[in-house]
């Protein structure tokens, strides 16, 4: 009997900012459902991504989420931390979705990662939990803006990332965490050479005046 692919798309979002987590998805979406309105999490306005995201949560066959922690990044720098936050929403979709256990035998899962690397090709750099996933895996740029169940986890990774930035701050209100979720603007920058790094601060990465 053939295997049978089954795609799941895994993507990040939160890499370049200078404090937070950095969030990633994985969805596996319906193969009858409509996904028209999914695209590049980037090309779409808030309020699109939020209709976005509610509609995969509702559609999708199954997904995940993960997160690394700023001090995780600090530790394993962000390119070991975005792999392992991949990882760990592999494995919250296998967690949180009891249908992928009701698959037949012959459904094989692939996985295409929006990037360079994967998390089941590249060891760690310190002894720490190995971000490897146990499924094929595919690393492919710009998988982001053609593989539609990337785009559904771009979209999901940003949202959730973007929603945890916005309770950060209503704790720490002098960094202004809701307008630019931790990016490096200069109103960011700024709070922090005002105020010192916040507690979500990734300490590792340079803060300086633009």
């Amino acid at each position: 009997m053939t295997d049978k692919l089954i795609i799941c798309g895994i993507d990040e979002a939160g890499r370049g900012p200078l404090a937070g987590p950095v969030y990633a998805a994985a969805v596996i979406l319906n193969s009858g459902g409509e996904f028209n309105f999914l695209n590049d999490s980037k090309k779409l306005s808030p309020s699109d991504r939020e209709h976005a995201r509610k509609e995969i949560y509702k559609k999708a066959f199954a997904w995940g989420i993960g997160f690394a922690s700023h001090t995780e990044i600090d530790e394993i720098n962000i390119l070991m931390a975005s792999l392992l936050a991949m990882k760990r929403a592999f494995d919250d979709m296998l967690k949180r979705n009891v249908n992928i256990k009701q698959l037949p035998a012959e459904n094989k899962i692939k996985v295409i990662i929006d990037g360079k690397f994967t998390p089941s090709k590249l060891p760690p750099e310190k002894s720490f939990e190995a971000p490897e996933i146990n499924a094929l895996c595919e690393a492919m740029v710009k998988a982001d803006s053609q593989i539609k169940e990337v785009m559904a986890a771009s979209i999901l990774a940003k949202t959730e990332r973007d929603d945890f930035m916005r309770e950060m701050s209503l704790r720490y209100p002098q960094y202004g965490y809701e307008k630019h979720k931790g990016y490096p603007t200069k109103e960011h920058r700024e709070a922090v050479l005002k105020y010192g790094p916040s507690p979500i601060q990734r300490l590792t990465f340079t803060v300086k005046k633009n």
